[in-house]
């Protein structure tokens, strides 16, 4: 197996590989978060007074939350820590460590 290195004086790539699940800001991924929980709570609790017609409803949280509510949860995650969480690889060991503020050289 080759194991490819940056070039000498390339920055690390410091985001992680995989799906992002993140939106724009906290407030808009509450947003979803609050119309998807609606939705799933609102079709269950429907259901005496709609029928199960109702429960059409609930597809329309996995929109919402962009897979499933752990889907969401992992947003959330990764929208509080963006721009606050840097991953850093160098020779194979990757750490997870405080971002710098943009401007300002690590000493």
């Amino acid at each position: 197996m080759n194991i490819v290195k940056p070039a000498q004086g390339a920055k690390a790539r410091s985001t992680a590989p995989g799906p992002d699940f993140a939106s724009t800001s906290v407030p808009r991924h509450l947003a979803r978060g609050a119309i998807g929980f609606g939705l799933i709570i609102g079709s269950i609790a429907l259901v005496p007074v709609v029928g199960p017609a109702a429960l059409l409803a609930a597809p329309l949280a996995l929109i919402a939350f962009r897979g499933c509510p752990t889907c969401w949860m992992v947003g959330l995650a990764q929208t509080v820590s963006r721009g606050r969480l840097e991953r850093r690889c160098e020779d194979g060991v990757c750490t997870l460590t405080k971002a710098h503020p943009a401007g300002v050289d690590s000493p």
